[in-house]
């Protein structure tokens, strides 16, 4: 992850060094017109990338920059709006959202950026809608990604029907392997006790994620306890000990709490 960031980040500073100067300006002047705009986008990739990586404050600092460059570019908005959710400060994630959809309503990055907004902060229901709207654009570059979130977000509303055909879709679509929307499925398939499709989706997940996240580890143990493997149950047991031995999982391991 680090390193993925750390190459994008080399590829959009690279890309901000051919902008014409009144682009790069930075504090000495506003550009304007076109070397606005691009330094808008420029910088809010990048703020989406330091945002990723785990770096709000800067995120926030580069926003400022591209909104600076341009106060109409309405990408920055929603990327703000994330940074601000991950805060816990909703009121301004849900003020940038706004104005973001007010600008751009039928953006796709933006409708899935707000869906996915809505279903952490408990409206999974109301989420739904946006992913779907960001679906009707032909040339979004993601639908994977908003089909694996329509799915999560049925999913933890309990509309399994909904969530297994999203998320069927997610994985038909993805070019990566779809490992998020696997686990997902794993998950679903559990839930409705069909241990052997959930296993298959399982050991796919896990293929694609190294190393694999407690929570992957935690439906293995419990997959593998309820098909009686219990040679998988304590390798499964054996990695969420030594890799994540003070996670919410392996506390749920010792106490036995496999349902």
């Amino acid at each position: 992850m680090i390193r993925m960031f750390a190459r994008s980040l080399l590829v959009v500073i690279a890309f901000v060094a051919t902008l014409p100067a009144s682009a790069q300006m930075g504090d000495i002047g506003q550009p304007s017109g076109r070397d606005g705009r691009s330094r808008a986008k420029i910088h809010t990739e990048l703020a989406s990338l330091y945002f990723q990586a785990g770096n709000p404050s800067v995120a926030l600092d580069e926003v400022r920059i591209a909104l600076d460059a341009d106060s109409s570019f309405y990408q920055a908005y929603s990327v703000r709006a994330l940074v601000y959710a991950s805060l816990k400060e909703n009121a301004k994630a849900e003020e940038d959202f706004r104005r973001a959809l007010s600008m751009g309503p039928n953006d796709p990055e933006v409708n899935n950026n707000y869906g996915w907004y809505l279903c952490d902060t408990g409206r999974e229901r109301q989420s739904i809608p946006y992913f779907l709207n960001a679906l009707k654009d032909p040339l979004y570059e993601t639908p994977g990604r908003a089909y694996t979130n329509a799915g999560s977000c049925a999913f933890k509303a309990g509309d399994l029907d909904s969530a297994q055909k999203y998320l069927l879709q997610a994985v038909a679509l993805s070019r990566d392997g779809a490992a998020p929307a696997r686990l997902q499925l794993a998950r679903l398939f559990y839930q409705r006790g069909n241990f052997d499709e959930a296993k298959i989706y399982l050991t796919d997940a896990m293929k694609a994620m190294e190393p694999p996240p407690a929570d992957a580890l935690w439906l293995g143990i419990r997959l593998e306890r309820k098909l009686g493997n219990r040679a998988a149950e304590s390798a499964y047991s054996a990695q969420l000990r030594s890799r994540y031995p003070t996670s919410a999982e392996y506390q749920e391991f010792l106490k036995g709490k496999f349902e």
